[in-house]
């Protein structure tokens, strides 16, 4: 079986500041580095780390930051070969302040190529005879849909960043993984404090499928289209940088599904692996393999019935 990613490609200029800016302000950064990134490209980075078979289709520009795109999925063991260079656009690019104490970030992106993908661009044999496609939001939904629709395997979705989803694409999709704030714009639910059972009650409200839900240092809420709702809480870690831990939650929860683990294993795989990659700086740079995963995965507790 195979794992591809269909997705976006960037390249991430993260700056480190003290604290994260309010609207208007200006705040003061005390370093710079310029990173491999994208959600689908991060996505499947993570997958290609932790088993074998992955592949990536998506557009880079015409640029030298496409080369340095490339060549950085090839060394996660990312097959490449339906990444189209696209004249006349620029890669996809992303500004990211992340602070120093904690590793909270924002993120702007600027799509660049990625919306140039085409429904043309996926039908591929990656995409019809994959295990798992892993699909997220930073591309054009007519692609996204297009995809989900070619393929035989499992449709895991990441609605990032959120918008309306078609009812066609909703029924193609067999996994659907929203964090907290976008599963609220998602199901149009207003501000203020939710409970677990709300938030289950909001991703059965969305959709018959399986929902699992991120939660960042709480881990993730696995809502499955029948029976009671779990709380997979992560292990202890030291988080430095949060920038693309459900990146890596949307890769490892796919690479997990395609060896055939159950949800909620595949959910604490997962967690276990999310919370490895916020030990390192920046989107990639502590992406576990399956050794440290499975090392640590003594230590992640066992998932909590929230009724």
């Amino acid at each position: 079986m195979s794992v591809t990613v269909v997705g976006s490609l960037n390249e991430d200029v993260v700056v480190t500041v003290d604290r994260l800016p309010g609207r208007g302000e200006t705040v003061i950064g005390s370093g710079v580095a310029v990173l491999p990134g994208g959600k689908g490209a991060n996505q499947a980075a993570a997958a290609g780390r932790l088993g074998t078979g992955v592949h990536m289709v998506g557009r880079v520009g015409d640029d030298p930051a496409a080369g340095r795109q490339l060549a950085a999925l090839a060394d996660c063991r990312v097959n490449v070969g339906r990444v189209h260079r696209t004249p006349g656009a620029p890669t996809g690019t992303a500004t990211i302040p992340v602070e120093a104490d904690g590793g909270e970030n924002l993120i702007v992106v600027v799509p660049g190529a990625n919306a140039e993908l085409t429904p043309a661009d996926v039908d591929v044999e990656s995409v019809h005879r994959a295990g798992v496609l892993l699909l997220q939001l930073e591309t054009p939904l007519a692609t996204v849909r297009a995809a989900a629709e070619a393929t035989r395997g499992t449709v895991v979705l990441n609605p990032a960043p959120p918008q309306q989803l078609p009812a066609e694409l909703l029924a193609r999709v067999d996994v659907l993984v929203p964090n907290e704030p976008e599963l609220r714009r998602l199901a149009g639910a207003p501000d203020g404090d939710l409970t677990l059972l709300d938030l289950a009650g909001l991703a059965r409200g969305l959709a018959a499928t399986d929902v699992v839900v991120t939660l960042g240092a709480r881990g993730a809420l696995v809502v499955p289209g029948t029976g009671p709702a779990l709380l997979q809480a992560p292990p202890p870690v030291r988080p430095v940088d949060t920038t693309g831990a459900g990146d890596c939650f949307c890769g490892a929860l796919s690479s997990a599904l395609d060896r055939d683990e159950a949800l909620a294993d595949a959910v604490r795989y997962a967690v276990t692996a999310a919370a490895l990659s916020t030990t390192g700086a920046g989107a990639r740079g502590a992406l576990p393999d399956d050794d440290a995963v499975r090392a640590l995965l003594p230590r992640t507790p066992a998932a909590t019935d929230v009724g």
